[in-house]
């Protein structure tokens, strides 16, 4: 969590200086990701690639519930249109 501090301290920047800020913190992370030996990186890269296609996962599953929800509480589209 950030102090309150750190945050009013971002309130106050302009769109540039936070994707400044942005673009500076995401090139050190870079250079942290592909340092060392080609196997780690490998591994490295890999890791991200599972946890983003988990995420990616996550939220898929979390919209088709949501919709078979609305499905269930609204009806179909197509079931209120032959109603019609």
């Amino acid at each position: 969590m950030l102090s309150p501090e750190t945050l009013e301290t971002y309130r106050h920047m302009t769109p540039g200086e936070r994707l400044r800020l942005t673009l500076d913190l995401t090139h050190e992370s870079l250079k942290a990701l592909l340092s060392g030996p080609a196997e780690q990186v490998n591994r490295r890269l890999e890791l991200l690639k599972l946890q983003n296609e988990q995420r990616n996962l996550a939220m898929l599953t979390g919209i088709a519930r949501t919709k078979q929800k609305a499905i269930e509480v609204f009806g179909n589209e197509n079931d209120r249109a032959s109603a019609l």
